[in-house]
């Protein structure tokens, strides 16, 4: 039986890079989970854990100016930035998924630094479990493999 998905099509080697991580204070609990994920897939693919940074910032909103910042004091080979956001009952959600995507999009094409943007959009707790368990979809595994393989197109 095969599997799918990233972790089973490719081979990626982290030796030479430096990775940043961005995850914020806000659904912490939830997010430190995915961050462990994320450090471990990276580990696993042979990134130095001296090469792995993390950075925290208070929301989503501020990830991509958390992550401009990385890009202009450190340059990474690559930022993972990680998040989540619970909808709610206004339409705050939105506001903030959209903008934060689209900056984050922005950022990478004109820093030409890869972003993998880890920032989860969930309509309850119970997806964002789903999402971030280690034995689930384990979101935070798929994201380190994406930051490795953009990192190697620089």
């Amino acid at each position: 039986m095969s599997k799918k998905g990233l972790d089973n099509a490719l081979n990626v080697n982290g030796e030479k890079l430096k990775i940043a991580i961005v995850l914020p204070y806000f659904n912490e609990k939830y997010g430190l989970e995915m961050l462990e994920n994320t450090k471990e897939e990276l580990l696993k693919n042979n990134v130095k854990e001296k090469n792995i940074k993390l950075f925290r910032c208070a929301g989503a909103l501020e990830i991509p100016f958390t992550c401009k910042q990385i890009i202009e004091k450190y340059n990474p080979d690559a930022i993972i930035a990680l998040g989540i956001v619970i909808r709610g009952e206004t339409s705050h959600f939105d506001l903030v998924t959209q903008t934060t995507h689209n900056a984050i999009m922005d950022l990478q094409m004109t820093k030409k630094t890869p972003i993998s943007f880890g920032i989860l959009a969930c309509e309850n707790k119970k997806q964002v479990k789903e999402r971030v368990e280690k034995n689930k979809l384990n979101k935070g595994k798929e994201y380190a493999i994406a930051a490795l393989l953009q990192a190697n197109f620089k």
